[in-house]
């Protein structure tokens, strides 16, 4: 289709349209410096214009209603003049229900609309927008959110005069898909778009202050929250382009190195594990603590004992195979690293690691039973096979 977007430079309008791009239509941008003949070759090849365009911070009481209710005007009348009967979604604001300059200028731009509709039967779809957050919003002008998000990304203070004080917010990729849905289904008058519960500052501030720490703590947020989910995803891209990367603690011996990656507060904790040729690490067992094991780069056998049994099995796996071996409770496990480089392997583990309740108890997996018995080192080689490409 071809679609026309006034305001496309905007927070929303941007959006927008790189997603129509992406998904192969072709977008008319209606900015300032869009001049009127350009605009009435737009309103007359356009199939279905989205109507962002408008003024919300302006100098003048008086460019609310020049911006907003002009704006408008001028669009319906040009598409009046070229004939063309084309679908307008408004992205009105729920301001309109006050009494304010902004919200009684989006008010008689809503009804300019309305009147369209009876006049002409013009399919038109007017939504009023909540607070909106997401990538690409200007601090300071478009959202609390992105004023929040910029002044933590740089580290600078937050000024909240009411931590109390509750807004109301949308996802700009929600909005989005509500706009991109009604392209195949459209429909006429006042519509939805989906919001969260209400949120106070002090909380919005909070997670976004927690995501900042995150860094030092490796805490990923509770992502099945979709508000939380939403608003991480906003903060990272608030980040200064210099401090996309952060330094890890690297645990480092003799033997190799260990390094926490991230923890999450009910998933677990992953973590990368180095062993230098010859070595062997673990030796240890759990009661409920179990992990996954990840080797991605060198070679290892990785070796089982159940607790209170003889038998030692062990896996052999390679960088190259991407095999995962699950570490079950109480078996005693080591790996050994028998190549001839660094042994890289990923780690994850189901809770956090928890000095107080580390679950974790020495006990060698070779030990001088199982060493000492032939027929028991049999079956080790036996069982070594295991996992061993042919």
């Amino acid at each position: 289709m071809k679609i026309l977007i006034t305001g496309a430079n905007g927070f929303v309008g941007k959006n927008l349209r790189v997603t129509l791009e992406a998904a192969g239509h072709e977008v008319f941008a209606q900015t300032r410096e869009t001049d009127e003949e350009t605009f009435e070759t737009y309103c007359r090849d356009a199939s279905f214009i989205y109507h962002l365009a408008g003024v919300n911070r302006p100098k003048e009481e008086r460019e609310f209603f020049e911006g907003n209710v002009g704006l408008t005007r001028h669009l319906l009348d040009v598409l009046t003049q070229v004939g063309n009967p084309a679908a307008i979604v408004y992205a009105s604001s729920v301001q309109a229900e006050l009494d304010n300059p902004y919200g009684q200028s989006k008010r008689q731009a809503e009804q300019l609309l309305l009147e369209e509709v009876t006049r002409t039967g013009r399919q038109v779809m007017i939504y009023r927008l909540p607070n909106l957050f997401g990538k690409w919003s200007r601090p300071d002008y478009n959202s609390v959110v992105a004023t929040f998000c910029d002044r933590v990304a740089k580290e600078e203070p937050i000024e909240i005069h009411d931590p109390n004080r509750t807004v109301t917010l949308a996802y700009i990729d929600d909005v989005i898909e509500t706009f991109v849905h009604v392209l195949e289904h459209p429909v006429v008058g006042y519509q939805m778009v989906e919001t969260h519960e209400p949120v106070t500052l002090e909380r919005l501030a909070n997670l976004l202050l927690s995501f900042r720490d995150s860094r030092k703590s490796l805490a990923v947020p509770a992502l099945d929250d979709r508000l939380t989910k939403q608003l991480y995803s906003t903060y990272l891209s608030y980040l200064p382009v210099d401090a996309f990367g952060y330094d890890l603690l690297k645990h480092e011996d003799a033997r190799g190195s260990f390094t926490e990656f991230l923890r999450t507060p009910d998933r677990g904790q992953v973590s990368v594990n180095v062993a230098k040729p010859g070595i062997t690490k673990g030796n240890h067992w759990h009661h409920t603590k179990n992990e996954k094991f990840l080797v991605v780069s060198g070679e290892a056998n990785i070796h089982f004992r159940k607790v209170g049994e003889d038998i030692v099995h062990s896996y052999y796996v390679t960088g190259e195979m991407m095999r995962v071996i699950d570490i079950p409770v109480g078996y005693t496990h080591s790996i050994e690293n028998v190549g001839t480089v660094d042994l890289v392997t990923v780690m994850w583990v189901n809770e956090a690691f928890d000095p107080n309740r580390p679950d974790t108890y020495i006990m060698e997996v070779q030990d001088e039973t199982a060493q000492s018995d032939d027929h028991r080192r049999d079956e080790t080689r036996d069982h070594s096979s295991v996992g061993r490409p042919s």
